[in-house]
């Protein structure tokens, strides 16, 4: 059997398993899936999960049940690409023929003292658990940091103004606008919803202090009673220790057709692969695609395309609480209700087309 092994239940592996898991698997190829978790997470939705308006079940989809694929719960430790092995944390070790590495990645605190020990995190769903239940044990009138201004930042902090009105939420962008690299419409249609739900948007600020119970921005301190760090992600150290070419951000550089050139039985998918567009759920899922394009033409033994496509997105969509919100779509901007159901929608199609 020829073994394909995928690190990570995110959106890039996910729609992997769904282009393989058909009539057209060759019969000769086993496919081994590692996960800390049994299921897959919608990271798109942690941000509801943190502020408690989705419970936990809405925001998981099972993986596939398939004669052909396995699924590990566990752990990375080490990737060895040169003995084409794979270690678990328990110590048990993994063996491939092809290896896609859809690990995700971690919040990036950018070397500011005290954010690592200080903050909250919807990096992952048990984090995003716990950051639910510090924000539903505050009293009434504490105040919640929310540390960069990103479309998790923008839909978190909406999230939580509805699930809790009685909280003062302060919303931290190193910008002098919301969601500056596009039109001015949308950057002001967000603004607006923030100013007449009480969201205070703490514009051209510089966290560079995190203290138990306080923020520095700037020369400025702000008492705070919670902060949840949304400001930038990294690689996970399993891939810091990858002796394999990488960007200044520490993202793993890859060939046309997404594999590490010194060892192009290995395939690098999602937000630790060093792309042209920044990292989302939707880019993952695009290079998933010619991901599967590249392994079916292997498994045949033929040549690759000269020249892979470009990596083409539509746009993003985003929620300013469950009524609410703006998207932005071949060149367009689409604000308030219509938004928000185009959103619903593709979650609804997503988890569809995931069984």
């Amino acid at each position: 059997m020829r073994k394909l092994l995928l690190l990570g239940a995110g959106y890039g592996n996910m729609r992997i398993l769904l282009r393989l898991l058909n009539k057209e698997l060759p019969s000769d190829i086993e496919i081994t899936l590692v996960d800390r978790t049994p299921f897959h997470s919608l990271k798109t939705e942690f941000y509801a999960l943190a502020a408690g308006t989705a419970p936990d079940s809405d925001i998981r989809v099972a993986i596939p049940n398939h004669e052909q694929l396995k699924v590990v719960e566990g752990e990375i430790k080490e990737i060895k690409p040169e003995e084409k092995e794979v270690v678990l944390v328990d110590g048990k070790t993994l063996t491939y023929d092809e290896l896609v590495i859809g690990l995700g990645s971690v919040d990036n605190f950018h070397g500011v003292p005290g954010a690592e020990e200080h903050t909250l995190s919807i990096q992952t769903i048990g984090k995003s658990r716990t950051t639910y239940q510090t924000l539903l044990g505050l009293s009434g009138g504490a105040t919640v940091g929310i540390v960069g201004a990103g479309l998790s930042g923008i839909e978190l902090a909406s999230e939580l103004r509805e699930s809790r009105p009685d909280l003062k939420i302060k919303l931290f962008d190193r910008s002098p606008r919301i969601l500056r690299d596009f039109p001015e419409r949308l950057s002001n249609f967000v603004k607006g919803w923030f100013d007449q739900n009480e969201v205070e948007v703490v514009a051209n600020s510089n966290i560079t202090k995190v203290g138990e119970s306080v923020l520095y921005n700037h020369e400025e301190t702000i008492d705070v009673d919670a902060v949840v760090w949304t400001a930038g992600i990294k690689p996970s150290q399993v891939i810091d220790e990858m002796a394999v070419q990488k960007d200044r951000s520490g993202r793993v550089i890859l060939n046309q057709y997404h594999q590490v050139p010194t060892y192009p039985n290995v395939y690098v998918v999602g937000d630790i692969a060093a792309l042209s567009h920044a990292p989302s759920a939707q880019l993952a899922e695009v290079q998933a695609e010619q991901i599967v394009q590249v392994l079916r033409l292997i498994w045949k033994d033929q040549p690759l395309m000269a020249e892979m496509p470009e990596l083409k997105l539509k746009g993003f969509m985003g929620s300013l609480g469950k009524k609410q919100g703006f998207a932005y779509l071949a060149d367009r901007t689409v604000t308030g209700r219509i938004a928000r159901l185009m959103k619903s929608g593709l979650l609804w199609m997503y988890k569809w087309h995931n069984g």
